[in-house]
Order: structure tokens, then C-alpha cells, then sequence
């Protein structure tokens, strides 16, 4: 840095061009730090726009995946009356199956939720027991 005048006495004036260049390197970084925010905008504007599409296709494999069930059944059903199950029957053997694999399901659900608990994560920020924390 360039100094001016009597430095011994306490009165150094800054070089200007010491000054503009401190004031375009500022200008410079607001640039930068407008485009940075600019770019994160518009790459949350594309996700966004992304993630409704992968809901929307999400919704649609469901519908066509329970229209497709409901055919499986109706096949199924089919098939028991062709083998001589009366009709009611084969609609309540059906309805069965569809429970049963419901229940399956749900205990499947239900034994994989623990993991959605975080719980070692959780332990981990419990502060520790007096006696752990003096050794």
C-alpha cells in the first residue's frame, strides 16, 4: 500500500487508486454474489418444476398399477368360477387375498418405520452422563 505525507506524525493519506480499486473489487464481489444467488434461484425454479412433474408421473404409475391389479383380480375370479367356485365365493376369495397381502404389507411398513426414527443420530446430540464427560 502506498502511503502519502508524514507517516511518522499519524497523518498517511491512501494512494486513490488504492481506493478504486477497493471499490471495484467490492462492485465485483456484489456481482458475483448477485449471479451466485441468481443461479441458485434459477436451479430451484427447475427443481421445483421437476419434482411436481415426478409427482404427477408418481400419481399416474399408481392409478395404472391398481387398474392393473384390479384386472389381476378379475382374472383370478374369473379363473375360480371357470373351476366350478360359485361366483360370491370367489369374490370373497379374492377380497381375502387383497387383505392378506394388505396385512403383509402393513407389517412390513410397520417393521421398517423404526429406521425413519433417527435414532442413533438422536443419541448422538443427548449430551453425555457426568461421569463420562470427567475422563
Amino acid at each position: 500500500m502506498k502511503l502519502r505525507g508524514n507517516a511518522m506524525h499519524g497523518d498517511p493519506v491512501i494512494d486513490s487508486t488504492v481506493l478504486e480499486k477497493a471499490q471495484l473489487l467490492m462492485h465485483e464481489l456484489i456481482g458475483l454474489i448477485h449471479s451466485r444467488f441468481r443461479i441458485t434461484a434459477l436451479e430451484v425454479q427447475l427443481a421445483g418444476k421437476s419434482l411436481v412433474f415426478i409427482i404427477i408421473a408418481g400419481v399416474m404409475v399408481g392409478v395404472l398399477l391398481s387398474v392393473a391389479w384390479l384386472g389381476l383380480m378379475a382374472a383370478t375370479v374369473l379363473k375360480f368360477i371357470e373351476n366350478g367356485i360359485m361366483t360370491s365365493y370367489a369374490l370373497l376369495l379374492a377380497v381375502a387375498l387383497n387383505f392378506l397381502l394388505m396385512l403383509i404389507l402393513f407389517l412390513v411398513i410397520r417393521g421398517k418405520s423404526h429406521y425413519l426414527q433417527f435414532s442413533a443420530t438422536r443419541r448422538s446430540f443427548q449430551p453425555l452422563p457426568i461421569k463420562h464427560r470427567n475422563k
